[in-house]
């Protein structure tokens, strides 16, 4: 079984407005994202709240049990995912797919393809590339969750991805919306009038 995470604790201070309820296609991109990260091999969910929780959720309709409160989001992102996996079953999961809520113009065809070539690689980070650029949503196997817990600050994530640069699988993908990074209305206008 696999975890999604999907990170939604920031104040998100240049969009102006949180971006878990911003507008797409139709839903939010809370929405959104917690619709493509419905497959078989996700067995449950969190989504990672600070800054906004309350708005956040008395817009949106969450499990309870799926939100998880990150006192510490000024601290920035490991901080949500150091949150997340503390609230884990951690010996019931294989991984984590971690989605970020200003990378939400992904599709579910995509993160199928992630999960099978997780489970068929057996590389303990699998992380789609468009074009040759890294982005997101990433797959951590449950034997990263110490080192992740562990990571500082200062570096975050990024300190595990150094540490097992040789045993990442990268999967190409056509989709841009891996790259893009919707942190400020003109980036988002952008990205939006594209798709």
């Amino acid at each position: 079984m696999l975890a999604a995470v999907i990170l939604a604790a920031g104040a998100s201070a240049r969009m102006g407005s949180p971006k878990a309820l911003l507008p797409y296609r139709g839903r939010t991109f809370l929405e959104h994202l917690l619709e493509v990260a419905q497959h078989p091999r996700i067995g449950l969910t969190r989504v990672v709240l600070g800054a906004g929780i309350n708005h956040v959720r008395d817009k949106i309709k969450l499990d309870p049990a799926s939100i998880v409160f990150n006192a510490d989001w000024r601290q920035g992102q490991l901080s949500s995912i150091q949150a997340a996996l503390r609230s884990l079953p951690r010996e019931e999961t294989e991984g984590m797919i971690l989605f970020l809520i200003d990378h939400p113009l992904i599709t579910a065809p995509l993160v199928r393809t992630l999960i099978e070539q997780f489970d068929e690689s057996g590389k303990p980070i699998v992380i789609p590339a468009f074009h040759g650029r890294r982005g997101h949503p990433v797959i951590f196997r449950s034997s990263l969750y110490g080192e992740l817990l562990a990571a500082s600050a200062e570096v975050g994530a990024r300190a595990v991805v150094w540490a097992h640069a040789a045993e990442i699988h990268e999967v190409p993908t056509e989709e841009e919306g891996v790259v893009l990074n919707l942190n400020d209305p003109e980036t988002l206008k952008r990205a939006l009038g594209a798709t």
